[in-house]
């Protein structure tokens, strides 16, 4: 979850092959940033899928090979740089070989047979590795059985080399945590300077993916937690509609707001991982919805000439941030309508700002009940079995867990109904009117709109521990509330810090952002590795 203005003030006012994390305990006092490593050459550096499967097809890689140089990338920067990765997957290199011997033997299970993929730590996997949302409290817990986003990977041939750290609890705790920061996995820094915030708490995924630790990744998203962490690492984000793709076995926050999402450096691969993703699920009712509408493939709406006559809406009331990046959304426009499209400069997104509140009541009441729901069916297999009790837990625990931030909002989701309580019907319905039908629903159709545009946000800030984050401004939160769409691709650099252009529409519209996305990338190709800097160059 991305904790923009609204948890500030809302909440104050309402109240190689390990088994073992590969990060330790967070001290009382973590590391400064580490200076800048001597940087090797490495192979894979910006492959896509396609390339690495032309490789496999080639014989110049295997699945094996390329899981291993994945894995001695992790193994050479990331403990000494971003700290990325909180758990390798001990079995990788064995998955990997099974996938060798089924291409041997003329059986390729789709675009995904071979290839590396980092998943966040509250994704359940039935394997060697653990499921804790960064939590201490559940540093021991073996989820039963895969989770539906795990399946679908492993159906689709992916070889899952581990899990990525995340802001605790998916940054839900409090309203005064640091992005990327868990008790766990410690801190997270952003590849671009190690000083920055990774953002949001898909921040792992983030950093990981743009260091090259993995070919693709998956991010969680409850309001801002794809596209945040891709805006801030250069990647292209995808949240896609909820409904599209199933949270069961995901560690939840919102069962009205959550989804999974892919996170990857380029639209083609997010498009390609996206569509191995969806499906029906019992186990997650809101997929129901899906069905006439989710795809397998996304890949036949890459078209780079996919701007020309669409209608693109102006969300100018998201600008602002500062002048550099208005400039570069500015560009972004040019950009846009140098490839044909229409801009409609501006159409505002109504009562922006006016669900602040109550979008805050409906994330505590949801997480009480979901989480709740959710360690109940560990059983045996978690310490904890209640909210109360990782509270309980949070409390004895307090100089591991607790040492910069609190858990304020835990303590007020506590103090919440259940969800027949007319304060959360009345708050979620309130939600969807403004957001959907008068919101997003009303302006795509005044304007005759394909997409909105708006800037994802700024540059990453420096880390700041004592005081907690300090989001400069940016887009997320009408799509978040609605359940609807958005899609972030990287739209330049300021200083050398990445900004993110948000591309954003009506339920189920995956397909037009993905078109639109793509013809902007291939129009500009803003995405540069990060070199790790040990801080960015602001000199003059």
């Amino acid at each position: 979850m991305r904790r923009r203005k609204f948890l500030q003030t809302s909440a104050l006012s309402s109240a190689i092959l390990l088994t073992q994390p590969l990060t330790s305990i967070a001290k009382d006092h973590p590391p400064a940033s580490p200076a800048a490593p001597n940087l090797k050459s490495f192979e894979l550096e910006e492959l896509t899928i396609k390339e690495l499967q032309d490789g496999m097809k080639a014989g110049k890689y295997t699945a094996r090979s390329i899981t291993e140089k994945y894995l001695a990338r992790i193994e050479e920067l990331d403990k000494r740089t971003v700290n990325a990765v909180i758990e390798i997957n001990p079995e990788a290199l064995a998955i990997a070989e099974a996938l060798d011997q089924e291409r041997k033997a003329g059986k390729l299970r789709g675009a995904l047979h071979g290839i590396a993929v980092l998943i966040k730590d509250n994704i359940d996997t039935a394997d060697k590795m653990k499921t804790s949302a960064g939590s201490l409290a559940l540093a021991d817990s073996t989820p039963p059985q895969d989770s539906f986003v795990a399946q679908r990977l492993r159906a689709a041939g992916a070889v899952i080399i581990g899990k990525t750290n995340l802001s605790e609890w998916a940054n839900i705790r409090s309203s005064h945590s640091t992005s990327g920061w868990s008790g766990r996995g410690g801190l997270t820094r952003n590849p671009y300077a190690l000083d920055r915030n990774p953002c949001g708490s898909s921040s792992g995924t983030g950093a990981a993916l743009s260091a090259n630790f993995a070919a693709i990744g998956i991010g969680t998203e409850t309001d801002g937690s794809v596209v945040c962490p891709s805006n801030a690492n250069s990647l292209v984000g995808i949240k896609p509609t909820v409904g599209l793709v199933s949270r069961a076995g995901i560690i939840p926050i919102s069962h009205s707001q959550d989804t999974a999402g892919p996170m990857c450096r380029s639209v083609a691969d997010a498009a390609i991982l996206l569509g191995a993703l969806t499906g029906q699920d019992p186990s997650d009712q809101a997929t129901k919805a899906s069905r006439g509408k989710a795809l397998s493939d996304y890949t036949k709406f890459l078209d780079p000439q996919g701007l020309k006559g669409a209608r693109i809406g102006v969300a100018r009331k998201f600008f602002g941030i500062n002048d550099a990046v208005d400039k570069l959304m500015n560009d972004a426009l040019d950009a846009m309508k140098g490839q044909g499209a229409i801009l409609v400069d501006p159409a505002e997104v109504p009562n922006t700002g006016k669900y602040d509140d109550s979008e805050l009541t409906v994330l505590l009441y949801e997480l009480k009940a979901d989480l709740n729901a959710y360690l109940a069916s560990l059983g045996k297999r978690a310490e904890v079995k209640s909210l109360k009790e990782i509270i309980e837990f949070n409390d004895r625990n307090r100089a591991r867990e607790m040492p910069y931030f609190g858990q304020e909002l835990f303590l007020k989701a506590q103090e919440k109904g259940d969800l027949t309580s007319k304060e959360y019907v009345q708050a979620l319905a309130k939600n969807h009117r403004l957001s959907r039908t008068e919101g997003l629903d009303a302006v795509m159709m005044k304007h005759r709109l394909d997409a909105i545009v708006a800037p994802t946000g700024g540059t990453p800030w420096v880390t700041d521990l004592v005081n907690g984050d300090h989001f400069s401004g940016g887009y997320s939160t009408p799509s978040a509330v609605a359940g609807y769409p958005h899609i972030t691709v990287p739209a330049g650099y300021l200083f050398g810090l990445p900004v993110g252009l948000s591309i954003f529409g009506r339920a189920w519209s995956e397909a037009t952002l993905i078109k639109i996305a793509y013809a902007y990338e291939q129009a500009t190709r803003h995405r540069q590795p990060p070199q790790f800097l040990a801080t960015a160059n602001v000199k003059m």
